[in-house]
């Protein structure tokens, strides 16, 4: 994807939209198209036509739809498989685990609609790209298992299979694509805070944990 910086010519009277705004232009207008209308239903022409411009102002940025709805999606993606990575921090397990799970609730509000592509049209991907999105889960689960594991050993999480209870505490988030609008009955924050409580009970959290507003 292009990005060419081109010298000022001469004085300019207003400021021009740079490359990273157009491109973020068209990405917030085939995000809203993608989610209305899915993604076969979902042409070039009309992307273009919302933004009021010709193809190849978007074919400038982008090879084709494909490569935008894959990028749409990994961004979300990369947010919640990459949440236990970094420094130790020094929490104790149940903590990691506890926090992983009202952070893959968050990113998928925050990244509302483009976190639920994945769920809702997986068929669109290109193999590759579905693989590396397969990588990046089992990542994030082995982590995740590894904890959880660690937490029931030292008498703080109470659950059977292991595998089986972190997918069924993380569908919470997975499946919101079914069901969550953000302007519901219930907004962002008071979601997240029904929600993580939810979870914790999945993979069953013994001890009282902080309010849902996250550490830093």
């Amino acid at each position: 994807m292009r990005q060419t910086s081109h010298p000022a010519r001469g004085r300019q009277k207003a400021a021009i939209p740079s490359a990273d705004t157009k491109r973020e232009n068209i990405l917030r207008v085939a995000e809203r198209l993608f989610h209305e209308q899915g993604y076969a239903d979902t042409t070039i022409e009309q992307i273009v036509s919302e933004l009021g411009v010709a193809k190849p102002y978007l074919y400038y940025y982008f090879r084709n739809k494909q490569e935008i709805f894959e990028l749409l999606s990994w961004e979300p993606t990369v947010a919640c498989f990459t949440v236990l990575d970094g420094p130790d921090d020094g929490r104790p397990a149940h903590e990691k685990v506890a926090l992983a799970l009202q952070s893959l609730i968050r990113i998928t509000i925050e990244y509302y609609p483009s976190s639920f592509f994945a769920f809702r049209e997986p068929q669109a991907f290109r193999p590759e790209f579905a693989a590396e999105l397969k990588r990046l889960a089992n990542h994030f689960y082995a982590k995740l298992c590894a904890l959880m594991e660690q937490a029931r050993d030292e008498g703080t999480l109470e659950f059977g299979d292991t595998r089986a209870t972190a997918q069924a505490a993380c569908s919470i988030s997975g499946y919101m694509y079914t069901w969550y609008r953000p302007d519901g009955r219930i907004g962002p924050e008071r979601m997240l805070s029904e929600l993580a409580p939810l979870a914790w009970r999945v993979i069953g959290l013994k001890r009282n944990f902080p309010p849902t507003k996250e550490h830093t």
